[in-house]
C-alpha cells in the first residue's frame, strides 16, 4: 500500500538549482507538484523556474538565500510557515570540502555544519509544526551512503551526513503517529557537477559506482511510497551500506578510497 499523497500540493526543495535538487523540481513539477525553489545563485535559480513553469504550466516560487548563514534559513522558514502550506519539504543543500580537517579552518568547518546539519535541522523543526496541524506531510533530508561510516578518513562530511540519517529516523518515528512522514535519502557518487564545483578529484573512482540524479530522486520517491524510513538507491550501495554496517572497523580502515580527508604527509 502507497504511503504517497493522493493529490500533490506545493514542495520546498533547497539546493534546487542543479544536481539532485534540480532532478527533483523536474520530477515533482511533472507529477503536479507546484514549487518553491531555494539556492544561493539567484539568476540560475530563476533560469530553473522559468524552465520548469514553461514546460510543466506549474506555479513556481523561488527564495535566493545561503542556508549557511542565520538570514538564509529565517528567510526560509518564513516560507515553511506561511501559506500556500508545504506538503513537501526536501532538504537537499549540503556541502563538502576538499581539505583534511587537520589543515582546514574553524571557519569553514563550520560553515559545512551550519549547512549540513543546523540548516536542515532549522528547516525541518519549521515545517513540522505546521505539518502536524493539517495531519499531514512529508520532509526528505537528503543524506549520503558515506553517513553510515568512515569512508572518507579525515573528512567530516560523513559526521555530517550521519547526524542526518539519524535524525530523520529518529524525527519520523515521533511524528509518523501524527499523519507526518521524515525519511532520509542516502545515495553514493552521483553525478551532479558537486565534487567539480568542491575542487575534489573524482577521476579515481570507477565509472559503475557513479549514479544518475534522476534515478536517484525516482528510486528515492519509490521508498517514500513505500513507508521505508532510509532509502538507499539501488543494489550496489544497499550492499555498501550492509558492508559499512556490519564489516570491521580494520577492514573498511583498508579499502577507504575516497581521499578527500587525507592528510599529504608532504605538505607542510
Amino acid at each position: 500500500m502507497t504511503t504517497e499523497p493522493s493529490t500533490p500540493g506545493r514542495a520546498l526543495i533547497t539546493g534546487a538549482s542543479a544536481g539532485i535538487g534540480a532532478a527533483f523540481a523536474h520530477r515533482l513539477a511533472a507529477d503536479g507538484w507546484d514549487l518553491v525553489l531555494v539556492a544561493r545563485d539567484a539568476g540560475r535559480l530563476d533560469a530553473t523556474a522559468a524552465e520548469l513553469t514553461g514546460r510543466y504550466g506549474r506555479d513556481v516560487e523561488t527564495i535566493s538565500a545561503d542556508l549557511s548563514t542565520d538570514d538564509g534559513c529565517a528567510a526560509v522558514e518564513r516560507r515553511l510557515t506561511a501559506d500556500p502550506p508545504i506538503e513537501l519539504l526536501v532538504n537537499n543543500a549540503g556541502i563538502s570540502l576538499n581539505t583534511p580537517f587537520v589543515r582546514s579552518t574553524v571557519e569553514d568547518e563550520a560553515r559545512l555544519l551550519r549547512l549540513n546539519v543546523l540548516a536542515v535541522l532549522r528547516l525541518t523543526h519549521a515545517v513540522l509544526a505546521p505539518m502536524i496541524e493539517r495531519g499531514r506531510g512529508t520532509v526528505i533530508n537528503v543524506s549520503s551512503v558515506a553517513g553510515f561510516g568512515v569512508v572518507m578518513p579525515g573528512s567530516t562530511y560523513s559526521a555530517s551526513k550521519a547526524w542526518v540519517t539519524n535524525f530523520s529516523e529518529s524525527i519520523g518515528r515521533s511524528v509518523a503517529p501524527l499523519g507526518v512522514r521524515v525519511m532520509a535519502l542516502c545515495p553514493g557518487y552521483t553525478r551532479t557537477g558537486y565534487h567539480e564545483r568542491a575542487g575534489i578529484d573524482m577521476s579515481g573512482t570507477p565509472r559503475w559506482l557513479w549514479l544518475k540524479p534522476d534515478d536517484v530522486v525516482a528510486e528515492g520517491l519509490r521508498d517514500l511510497g513505500k513507508g521505508k524510513p532510509v532509502s538507499v538507491p539501488t543494489w550496489k550501495y544497499k550492499l555498501a551500506v550492509a558492508g559499512l554496517r556490519h564489516a570491521p572497523r580494520r577492514l573498511l580502515r583498508g579499502v577507504s578510497r575516497d581521499t578527500r580527508g587525507r592528510v599529504d604527509p608532504n605538505r607542510g
